[in-house]
C-alpha cells in the first residue's frame, strides 16, 4: 500500500513540474495537484530558480474579448475542444496537451505568445461555466470566443474585421524600426 502512495506522489510531482515549466502560477498548481503548498513552492523554486509570483490570478472574461487575445484564446479553446472531443484525454492533461499544441503553432508560424498557461486554465473555467462560449463568424465560419449572453447571430471575428489599431504595439513598432534601419544600412 505504501508503494502506491509513493507512485501517486511521484505522478503529482511530475504533473506539477510540467505545469511549472509551462508557466503555471501557484494557484493553478494547488487546484490541479494534491501536493501541499510548501512542496509546490519548493518545487517551483527548484525548477524556475525564483519564488512563485504573488498576487491574484487574472479573472476578467473581458480580457479574452480584445482583438489579439481573442484570436489566441479562440485558437487555444478550439484545440482544447478537439482534444477533449476526439480523444480520451480530459482535465489537466487536456489543458497541457492543448497548450503545448498552441505553443507549437506559434513557434511554427513565428508568432508572439499572447496566452499564458494560467489564462488558458482560466479560459477553460469560463467556458465550462458558460460565461464565454464559441460562436461562428458569419464571414469565415471559424469559431471565436464571445460572451455567452451576447447576441451572436451576426458575429464577425477579429480576423475578418481587423481593428484599425491592430498590431500597433510597442514591440511591433520597434521591430519595424529595426527593419527600416537595416534597409538604410544596406543602401
Amino acid at each position: 500500500m505504501r508503494n502506491k502512495s509513493i507512485l501517486t506522489e511521484a505522478k503529482q510531482i511530475q504533473l506539477a513540474s510540467e505545469l511549472i515549466r509551462l508557466g503555471a502560477r501557484l494557484q493553478v498548481l494547488e487546484v490541479n495537484s494534491n501536493l501541499s503548498r510548501e512542496r509546490l513552492v519548493k518545487l517551483y523554486k527548484e525548477i524556475r530558480g525564483v519564488s512563485p509570483p504573488k498576487g491574484m490570478l487574472p479573472y476578467s472574461e473581458d480580457w479574452f474579448m480584445s482583438w489579439q487575445p481573442n484570436i489566441h484564446s479562440s485558437l487555444f479553446i478550439n484545440i482544447y475542444n478537439y482534444i477533449t472531443t476526439y480523444s480520451d484525454i480530459k482535465g489537466v492533461d487536456a489543458l497541457i496537451k492543448a497548450y503545448k499544441l498552441y505553443l507549437e503553432h506559434l513557434n511554427a508560424n513565428g508568432l508572439e505568445q499572447v496566452l499564458s498557461l494560467t489564462r488558458a486554465w482560466t479560459l477553460i473555467r469560463f467556458v465550462d461555466s458558460e460565461v464565454l462560449c464559441l460562436a461562428p463568424c458569419r464571414k469565415c465560419t471559424g469559431k471565436f470566443l464571445v460572451h455567452s449572453l451576447d447576441i451572436h447571430s451576426n458575429h464577425v471575428c477579429g480576423l475578418c474585421n481587423i481593428p484599425s489599431r491592430a498590431g500597433k504595439t510597442k514591440k511591433a513598432a520597434a521591430a519595424a524600426a529595426g527593419r527600416s534601419s537595416d534597409k538604410a544600412m544596406s543602401v
